[in-house]
């Protein structure tokens, strides 16, 4: 299974974007979908995430307030609206998939095991 991030690209501090992420290759079924981010020189971290059992979401902390997940279960499609970016934000985003895993670890990258190839998201000041 491949996960296909887009929706990235160039914009001003303040500006909007909405990131993608669907699914190519076989069906699968997903228990939690994620976004993690990875800035230059700097370790991958977790930015938002949904189970869909519930329809319950989780942010960074750096999130809350901006940023909103959102997602098709049926088509184990997700979506990541960033608004009011800041250059801080700049970073290679990607999206994950979960087929099991526990809830309290939904914020961590090994619980994943389906990840996209990224999408970048740069922002200028």
């Amino acid at each position: 299974v491949q996960l296909q991030a887009s929706g990235g690209g160039l914009v001003q501090a303040g500006d909007s974007l909405r990131l993608s992420c669907a699914p190519s290759g076989r069906t699968f079924s997903s228990r939690n979908m994620g976004w993690f981010r990875q800035a230059p020189g700097k370790e991958r971290e977790f930015v938002a995430a949904i189970r869909w059992i519930g329809g319950h979401t989780y942010y960074a902390d750096s999130a809350k307030g901006r940023i909103t997940i959102s997602g098709d279960k049926a088509e184990n499609t997700v979506y990541l609206q960033m608004n009011n970016l800041k250059p801080e934000d700049t970073a290679v985003y990607y999206c994950a998939a979960s087929s099991g895993g526990i809830t309290s670890e939904i914020r961590l990258a090994r619980s994943y095991n389906y990840w996209g190839q990224g999408t970048q998201v740069t922002v200028s000041s």
